[in-house]
């Protein structure tokens, strides 16, 4: 999962109300050269917009996020996601990916949520909120104690930030939604996420 997710730099965070708007941002995103997609479960519109995705594109890396329920993980693994991504981090939820073969990243804002995943076995976390958490003061903060664990920052992201949070030498890529913005999905502009894609894609 983090070759994956390192290869791609940015991960775009997609929020769907209508389900017939995920094929055509995944083709923007795509056509950009973004093709690490995470659909949160944050919408009624989330688990049809995943299907459509992963249909359209079987072999995308497509996968969930804003994951608090072991049945959401199920779910997510039966819609045939690659990935789960939870706000924080839970053992259970944790140990659930692992018996199910689900990459799974979860999110961390402290130091102890990073020596319980550390625990796990667990080397890849998300960091989230990063803005808010301490941003990239707290990610080089977390370096020396921290030598072998690796974030995705997510949560105040944006292309003025993003490239200082890439240059980080804990950090592997970014989450966010600026590239496919909810209000560039409701209006349809397509045109704009493609632009928005190249412009992230590394």
């Amino acid at each position: 999962m983090k070759d994956t997710f390192e290869a791609a730099q940015v991960i775009p965070v997609l929020i769907f109300d209508d389900p017939t708007d995920a094929v055509p941002t995944a083709d923007a995103l795509i056509a950009g050269g973004l093709t690490a997609l995470e659909v949160t479960l944050r919408t009624e519109a989330a688990w049809a917009a995943l299907a459509a995705i992963i249909e359209r594109y079987p072999d995308v890396t497509v996968g969930v996020g804003t994951v608090l329920e072991s049945s959401q993980m199920e779910r997510a693994k039966a819609a045939g996601a690659r990935f789960a991504v939870s706000p924080g981090f839970d053992p259970d939820l944790a140990g659930l990916a692992r018996s199910l073969k689900l990459d799974y990243l979860p999110g961390v804002a402290t130091a102890s949520e990073v020596i319980r995943a550390q625990r796990m076995g667990l080397s890849f976390l998300k960091f989230f909120p990063a803005e808010a958490a301490g941003g990239i003061p707290m990610l080089k903060a977390f370096a020396s104690p921290f030598r072998d664990i690796v974030f995705c920052p997510t949560g105040g992201i944006g292309p003025d930030n993003a490239p200082d949070y890439l240059a980080q030498p804990n950090v592997a890529c970014v989450g966010g939604s600026w590239v496919a913005s909810s209000a560039d999905i409701r209006q349809k502009d397509w045109a704009a996420i493609t632009a928005k894609a190249k412009a992230a894609a590394p």
